[in-house]
C-alpha cells in the first residue's frame, strides 16, 4: 500500500516527536488515516509489539487495516472496556480516541487503567483524536499527565494544572457551591504544540457540506401528558412501576427519554411509550439504507419492533445487505464508517457536543460531497433546546436543563 503525500509527512514528523519525548499526539480530523498514519509511526520507530486501544466497533477495521499494511511488527487490538485483561508487555501502546480520557477535575477509572498500563510497559505512545478538547481545553491534562515529558508534569495534579491554566468560576449545585473549571486558557493547547500533529479534511482535500434538517415529530398525547406531570409530581406511579424524578438529573434524564417515546423505570425495567418516532423514520426512509443514531438502549428495541429484519446494528452486516443500521450514538459516533448510507438519521441526541461532531462525520469519505443529515425530534420537545447547546460545541447541562423545563 502507499501512503498519501500529507501522511507519510506527519508520518516523519511523528517519528521526530516521538524520538524526542517519548509520546506524539495526532490531532488528525476523521477520515484522514490517522489509524495508518499511526501504523506507519509504529513501523518507522520499529516497534516490535504494539497495543491499539480503541473503541469496541472500531477493532475490525482497525485489523484490517493492518493486514492491509503487513507491518513488521505483532499488533494487539483491545477495546478501553478491556485494558484490565492485558497481560503482555509492549515497546509502543496507541491510544485511539484520546478525548475519551479527559474527564476533570479527577481523572476517570479509564485515565487511571492507562496510567497503570504505561508505568508496567514504559512505552512509547502514540495518542490520537480528531477532537482533542471538544467542549474545554482543560480535557487535555488527563490525557497526558501519566508522561512524564508531558508539558504539564510540573504541576502535582488536576487542582494545581487549574489554578494557573483555567479560569476557575463559582457555581450553584445541590444548595452548595462548587468550582466550576471549563473555562480553560489557550495557552494549555500553545504548550501542547510541540508533542501535536494537527491535520484538517479540508487540509486532506475533503470538500464536504454537511446538509442538516430537523423534522418535528407529533407524539401522543400521553406522551406529553407524562412529561407534564413528571414535571409537576415528579413522581408516576403505575401499576406494577414507577417513574422517579427526585433529583434534577433524574428529571432532565427521565424528560429526555420519554419526549422520544421510552423510558427506564426506577426498578431498571425499560418500556416504549410511544413508537411516533420509529413510525415517522421507517414511512418516510424506509426504502433507503441509512444509519440511525438513537441514545437510550430501549430506543433500538422500538425501532427493531418497526423495521424488523430490515434493520441491523452490526457493522459487517450493513456493509454486506441492504439493511440499514441503529446504532447507539456514545458506541458509534467513533472508529467506524457508514460511507454505504444514504443518510444519517438522528432518533435521539446525546447532550455531547462531542457525539454531534463527531457522529456526524461518519458517512464522510474523500469522494463525498454532501452529506444529509436528519434530526427527528418531538414536536416541542426537549431535543431542540439541546441541539441549539452542543451545535455550539457545548456540553448541555444541568443548568440549561432549569432553564428550558419552564417552557416544555
Amino acid at each position: 500500500m502507499k501512503f498519501r503525500d500529507y501522511q507519510s509527512k506527519i508520518i516523519k514528523e511523528g517519528v521526530d516527536i516521538i524520538s524526542r519525548y517519548g509520546f506524539v499526539y495526532l490531532a488528525m480530523e476523521v477520515r484522514t488515516g490517522k489509524t495508518l498514519t499511526s501504523l506507519g509511526i509504529a513501523s518507522k520507530i520499529k516497534a516490535k509489539h504494539v497495543l491499539f486501544v480503541t473503541k469496541k466497533k472500531a477493532i475490525s477495521s482497525i485489523r484490517i487495516d493492518y493486514e492491509m499494511y503487513s507491518p513488521g511488527f505483532h499488533l494487539d487490538v483491545i477495546n478501553y472496556e478491556s485494558l484490565h485483561t492485558v497481560k503482555g508487555n509492549y515497546d509502543l501502546i496507541i491510544l485511539d480516541e484520546a478525548h475519551g480520557l479527559g474527564a476533570f477535575p479527577k481523572p476517570s477509572g479509564r485515565a487511571k487503567q492507562v496510567r497503570q498500563l504505561y508505568n508496567k510497559n514504559n512505552a512509547r505512545v502514540i495518542l490520537m483524536s480528531g477532537t482533542p478538547t471538544p467542549e474545554s481545553f482543560c480535557q487535555m491534562f488527563h490525557q497526558v499527565y501519566f508522561l512524564p515529558n508531558n508539558p504539564f508534569f510540573n504541576f502535582k495534579n488536576f487542582y494545581a494544572f487549574a489554578k494557573v491554566l483555567a479560569v476557575i468560576k463559582q457555581k450553584k449545585f445541590g444548595g452548595f457551591t462548587v468550582n466550576d473549571y471549563k473555562d480553560g486558557k489557550k495557552i494549555i493547547l500553545d504548550r501542547m504544540a510541540p508533542y501535536m500533529i494537527s491535520y484538517t479534511q479540508k487540509q486532506a482535500g475533503f470538500n464536504v457540506e454537511n446538509f442538516e434538517t430537523i423534522l418535528d415529530v407529533n407524539m401522543k398525547d400521553t406522551t406529553k401528558y407524562l412529561i407534564k406531570k413528571l414535571k409537576q409530581d415528579l413522581v408516576i406511579q403505575g401499576k406494577d412501576e414507577v417513574i422517579l424524578a427526585d433529583t434534577a438529573v433524574k428529571l432532565m434524564s427521565k424528560v429526555h427519554q420519554i419526549s422520544s417515546g421510552t423510558v427506564k423505570f426506577e426498578s431498571g425495567n425499560a418500556q416504549t411509550l410511544d413508537d411516533s418516532k420509529a413510525q415517522f423514520i421507517y414511512d418516510k426512509f424506509g426504502n433507503n439504507k441509512i444509519g440511525i443514531f438513537y441514545k437510550f438502549q430501549q430506543e433500538w428495541k422500538v425501532l427493531k419492533d418497526v423495521y424488523k429484519d430490515k434493520l441491523t446494528n452490526d457493522l459487517a452486516e450493513f456493509d454486506s445487505t441492504n439493511k440499514s443500521i441503529a446504532l447507539q450514538i456514545q458506541s458509534g459516533r467513533e472508529g467506524i464508517s457508514l460511507r454505504l448510507a444514504d443518510y444519517l438519521v438522528y432518533y435521539n441526541i446525546d447532550f455531547s457536543a462531542t457525539s454531534y461532531w463527531q457522529s456526524k462525520d461518519r458517512m464522510t469519505t474523500k469522494d463525498t460531497k454532501i452529506n444529509h443529515i436528519y434530526w427527528i425530534f418531538s414536536k416541542g420537545g426537549i431535543e431542540h433546546k439541546i441541539y441549539k447547546v452542543v451545535a455550539q460545541k457545548k456540553k448541555y447541562t444541568l443548568d440549561h436543563f432549569k432553564k428550558d423545563i419552564q417552557t416544555l
